[in-house]
């Protein structure tokens, strides 16, 4: 107990250290003006140092894709680093693969803004917009998960194709001293383009989701922007595997509902992983897209069923299930939606069963 303990408080020491140094660099050392130049001067900017070369393109209304909020986790705000921006850190290394570092490519949420900067950026982020919407539906889905609904005002329209997220911020509040961006699946029809879904789970201690969830009310007006991300259906015939749970339900409600309008006979199974009954939800909805889509089957999975929840389904790990489906998965595709260990694993089992690693599409959160 007293090892722990010990831990305990080196851990909040150490937490509590890192803080200070932030706070420190930010308010204790001035960098002054700097000037970033994009693409070769296709677009030049002055800012005041200090911030993420992330934080620092956002303001000038440049959205770099991130769906961990800027916390070094997730290694999708890569861009190319040509002039500036410093060393390569710690925290960008497990992102980066030999040739990307070779090639200058760096995590702009790791980067600080220190002195002029040169960047490379792709054409289409300059695309990406800013939205404003407001809530017309708070509607709890399980014990902590919860779905988003909104009109747009401003732009009243998007588009975007089914797998695509984007990035709702968060406003200063009470336990939040500053504003914040986090990414979101879009959850619905593609073809509406006046209303956008998301499907947000409660992530105790998180600085958005608390937001959502305590002081996010119907009728509010929310920012966004997007669409961002490359996770989508690809134009094959093959049969597709979708494994995901808890909020990794969204990507797939939106392909499920395309699904329908474009009529696919395309084959799909999707595999649903949760602990116990008050997890699983959609049920309903799941069998309804059975009744639509021709070769589409539901096959949700509980890890820890409680006996008292009477649950005739299928149990254990989704990827016992998996693999209780199938023996050779080389001529099938899949696509994974989960936090980075579920996927890791999904991948190792589906390899297993002898499908190709370019044959696997995932989104991380």
């Amino acid at each position: 107990m007293v090892f722990f303990v010990a831990v305990g408080t080196l851990c909040a020491i150490c937490g509590a250290l890192a803080f200070l140094l932030t706070l420190a660099d930010r308010y204790l050392n001035d960098y002054g003006l700097c000037t970033i130049s994009i693409n070769a001067g296709e677009r030049v900017f002055t800012t005041t140092g200090g911030d993420s070369l992330l934080t620092s393109l956002s303001q000038e209304q440049i959205f770099i894709p991130s769906a961990c909020g800027g916390r070094g986790s997730c290694g999708l705000c890569k861009l190319k680093v040509l002039g500036g921006g410093g060393p390569l850190l710690p925290t960008e290394t497990p992102h980066l693969e030999a040739d990307e570092i070779k090639d200058r490519m760096r995590l702009s949420c790791q980067v600080k803004v220190r002195e002029d900067m040169a960047i490379e950026i792709p054409e289409a982020l300059f695309s990406v917009r800013e939205f404003r919407a407001c809530v017309t539906e708070l509607t709890p889905l399980t014990h902590d998960i919860q779905l988003v609904r909104m009109e747009l005002i401003d732009p009243e329209t998007i588009d975007f194709t089914p797998g695509a997220y984007v990035q709702l911020q968060a406003p200063e509040y009470p336990d939040s001293p500053e504003s914040v961006y986090r990414a979101y699946s879009v959850a619905s029809d593609p073809r509406d383009t006046r209303h956008l879904d998301l499907i947000i789970r409660r992530v105790p201690g998180g600085i958005c989701t608390t937001w959502v969830f305590d002081h996010l009310t119907v009728g509010q007006r929310v920012t966004f922007n997007g669409p961002h991300g490359d996770f989508e259906m690809s134009d094959t015939e093959s049969e597709m595997i979708f494994i995901a749970g808890g909020s990794g339900m969204a990507p797939f409600l939106s392909m499920l509902l395309d699904m329908v309008q474009t009529q696919t006979t395309r084959p799909a199974r999707y595999f649903f992983g949760a602990v116990n009954r008050r997890d699983m939800f959609y049920l309903d909805e799941m069998k309804e897209f059975e009744a639509k889509i021709p070769d589409f089957k539901f096959i949700p999975a509980l890890s820890n069923p409680e006996e008292a929840e009477g649950w005739d389904g299928e149990t254990g790990l989704v990827t016992d299930v998996v693999k209780a489906h199938y023996r050779d998965c080389s001529d099938k595709e899949a696509y994974l939606c989960g936090s980075p260990g579920m996927i890791d694993a999904c991948v190792k089992v589906l390899t297993g069963l002898g499908m190709p690693e370019e044959n696997i599409f995932f989104d991380k959160f």
